[in-house]
């Protein structure tokens, strides 16, 4: 069998090199608000209205739960490592308020990545009774247990090998 030369050897050392690097390069994601045209930032307080506001931005991308004359365009970038969690690297808040009788805008407001805060998250799950099985028991667990024969499957108020009545033939 003919050994293969050495060029073949570094060409194929090259590509699995090349290929290895490439996984470890991040995968980017932007999500939320794209402006297109025109920014959340650029309208002018006392100027724009609801109307003015949703022809150039379009809908918001949330409104306040308490105020729905509160607007929200928000917009963030992540980025993903290999099988590591996503981060998020850039995350745009914009907050048009508007004005309850003349719509508006009374103020504009920008946040950004350094302004968030960290949430405290409860899964609201609840804890069953009994006890927990490992992996193992779980795996292991129906081992041994055939399933029962038709004539050994007693119903309610039937005795085994009986017939369908309490009781009977």
């Amino acid at each position: 069998m003919p050994q293969p030369s050495r060029p073949l050897i570094a060409v194929l050392a090259a590509a699995g090199l090349a290929t290895a690097l490439s996984a470890c390069a991040p995968l980017r994601a932007t999500t939320g608000y794209q402006a297109i045209e025109h920014q959340p930032k650029d309208m002018k307080v006392g100027m724009d209205t609801k109307s003015t506001v949703l022809d150039q931005l379009g809908s918001p991308s949330a409104q306040s739960t308490f105020d729905p004359n509160v607007w929200y365009y928000i917009s963030q970038s992540s980025a993903e490592v290999g099988y590591h969690k996503p981060h998020i690297t850039r995350r745009a808040v914009v907050a048009i308020t508007f004005d309850k009788e003349s719509e508006k805008v009374t103020k504009i407001e920008t946040y950004s990545l350094k302004d968030s805060k960290v949430v405290a998250y409860n899964d609201r799950e609840t804890p069953t009774r009994g006890r927990e099985l490992s992996w193992v028991e779980q795996l292991l667990g129906n081992v041994g247990r055939g399933a029962l024969l038709p004539q050994q499957d007693v119903g309610p108020g039937q005795t085994p090998g009986g017939g369908g009545r309490p009781g009977g033939p």
